[in-house]
């Protein structure tokens, strides 16, 4: 992923591939959408929740498309820029200094998203 261009323009990008991803492998995304779905749906843990635990998992395995895609939908389940910070705070306990960079680009996704909107 090119972040350089800014995160809400690699979530649109990410949109547009993955939607080519789908027509071209229909059947695995159509599983992988109904896991997405079931997996972040409100339960014992909120979407919002789920979200951020998701921000955190993408933060520690380094992954910019899940940075950009997990803060966009963590601000669109109703997460709270503070509460974006905390997951960042265990996504760096749980992953050490790599997720130190990433919690950072994960701020800047978050700043941006905010200056969007």
């Amino acid at each position: 992923m090119e972040v350089s261009t800014g995160y809400p323009t690699v979530y649109e990008r990410l949109q547009e591939r993955l939607a080519r991803l789908a027509e071209a492998a229909e059947s695995p995304m159509a599983g992988f959408q109904q896991l997405h779905e079931a997996a972040t749906a409100d339960g014992a843990l909120s979407r919002r929740t789920k979200e951020l635990i998701a921000l955190a998992i993408g933060i520690s395995v380094r992954c910019d498309g899940c940075i950009a895609y997990h803060v966009h939908d963590s601000l669109e389940a109703g997460a709270s820029r503070e509460e974006v910070a905390e997951a960042v705070g265990v996504a760096i306990m749980m992953g050490g200094g790599p997720s130190v960079v990433y919690g950072a680009e994960a701020i800047a996704a978050l700043d941006q998203f905010e200056e969007e909107s």
